[in-house]
């Protein structure tokens, strides 16, 4: 049963958080935060020498929507090459979780910056740069807004 303004996937994630915890051998992480409320997550994942997210953990401070925002990103990383993972984006969290009230849009932003810093890092140590982050995620929002105008 859904809580006031949050779905049940919602309700689901931050009561039974998925992939909760640290990777100890993390070759990919990253802490982003939300001054405005003081939001706080940590992102650690395992990419293996093909570029595939073999494992992906979080640690978020943050509210409910925070949590549950972070816990669906994790699932949706899984098995995801890094290219195919620099593509999630808060909208697609917030699709995949039915939906978050307008107030709580910025925890699945959260969730999308702290996959970009993650992958970021990933890229700076295996010799890709940060340029080549910020390239890509160029190319994939001009194409989410091209596919929104049609």
């Amino acid at each position: 049963m859904a809580a006031g303004p949050y779905s049940d996937v919602v309700m689901d994630h931050f009561m039974n958080p998925r992939n909760m915890g640290e990777i100890a051998d993390a070759n990919a992480v990253a802490e982003v935060g939300n001054p405005a409320c003081g939001d706080v997550m940590k992102l650690f994942m395992k990419i293996n020498s093909d570029g595939v997210i073999e494992d992906v953990k979080f640690k978020t401070f943050g509210c409910g929507a925070a949590i549950a925002s972070s816990s669906m990103a994790t699932e949706l990383l899984k098995g995801r090459k890094v290219d195919d993972a620099l593509q999630l984006t808060n909208d697609a969290i917030v699709k995949a979780l039915n939906g978050l009230p307008p107030a709580k849009i910025h925890c699945s932003v959260m969730a999308e910056e702290a996959v970009e810093a993650a992958l970021t890092n990933y890229c700076q140590r295996v010799g890709r740069g940060e340029e080549f982050v910020k390239e890509l995620k160029s190319k994939i929002h001009r194409g989410v807004q091209n596919e929104s105008a049609n």
